[in-house]
């Protein structure tokens, strides 16, 4: 018996990487796998590689960063099985460039395909959940993982546009949390550190020496995920978790680290700099130490 027996699950840009890993293993663990991902070829590898394993799969093609493509996917799996348990966002691309230097195309693309591809077929399956409990459904139990980054959590050089977007995707994972738990509905994210296409360019073609664990296996992400999907983590919600090969790090969002308080008077700029040092204390006023490889 697997933990995802009778479930239905999606899993978008799962082609290749870490969405193809992830669709492997919920497979695995007994769920029926909608693999998506634009690239047809792609996606039917996946499936083969499914059902070549023993489990169940079908691919889809839909484009989840537009409204109906998202609405087509997510109805597509509720009309072949009446039902949708785990959605995985996975979709992304990468489009780096200076902020002074960056393109509207590459600033739209790469907003439109995380935060629109996450948030779209988050909204049309939230539908499906919040109407089955409406409708008196007891037995609703919907998962949501999301895809953050680091580059979200600590803003990395030359990726404006991938870091807000992931940034978004982390803020998004809160309040859909907050929103869907009354209808029995977990949301987490999880910010994978991975060898993958989209990160070659960065971390290069890092291996393991021979015989020693490849903590930059895309497949060291697919674990937490399929427990994240599982009814074992139905009290897990609004989390977002560093993957890193071996390790599993719980993320903390923003949170006060001074105050000032000018006793019921509005502030002057004299004043403001003259309290500078109470604000900001022993962390100091210029840009933090990015936690990125800790």
């Amino acid at each position: 018996m697997g933990r995802l027996d009778g479930k239905a699950a999606i899993v978008t840009g799962a082609g290749r990487g870490i969405g193809r890993a992830e669709a492997l293993l919920l497979a695995a663990e007994g769920a029926h796998v909608t693999v998506n991902d634009v690239d047809a070829s792609a996606a039917a590898e996946v499936v083969a590689e499914i059902e070549s394993a023993g489990g169940r799969g079908a691919p889809d093609t839909h484009d989840v960063s537009t409204w109906a493509g998202a609405e087509a996917i997510v109805a597509s799996v509720t009309d072949a099985h009446g039902h949708l348990d785990v959605l995985v966002n996975n979709a992304g691309i990468l489009a780096d460039a200076m902020s002074f230097s960056m393109t509207e195309q590459q600033w739209d693309d790469v907003i439109r395909v995380h935060l629109k591809g996450h948030f779209a077929p988050s909204h049309f399956a939230g539908v499906h959940w919040r109407d089955r409990a409406k409708a008196g459904d007891d037995q609703v139990s919907g998962r949501i993982v999301n895809t953050a980054s680091e580059s979200g959590l600590y803003g990395l050089v030359g990726q404006a546009n991938y870091a807000a977007a992931k940034a978004g995707i982390a803020a998004m994972t809160i309040t859909l949390g907050r929103e869907l738990r009354k209808y029995g509905v977990t949301v987490n994210a999880v910010a994978p550190r991975a060898r993958t296409r989209m990160t070659e360019t960065v971390l290069g073609d890092l291996r393991p020496a021979e015989g020693e664990f490849d903590e930059w296996d895309p497949a060291n992400i697919a674990p937490v995920v399929a427990w994240l999907a599982s009814d074992a983590a139905a009290d897990v919600t609004g989390q977002v978790l560093v993957v890193n090969g071996d390790k599993v790090h719980l993320m903390s969002g923003w949170h006060r680290v001074g105050r000032i308080d000018n006793g019921g008077r509005r502030w002057t700029v004299d004043e403001l700099e003259a309290r500078r040092g109470e604000l900001f204390g022993e962390h100091g006023s210029k840009l933090p130490v990015t936690g990125f490889g800790e």
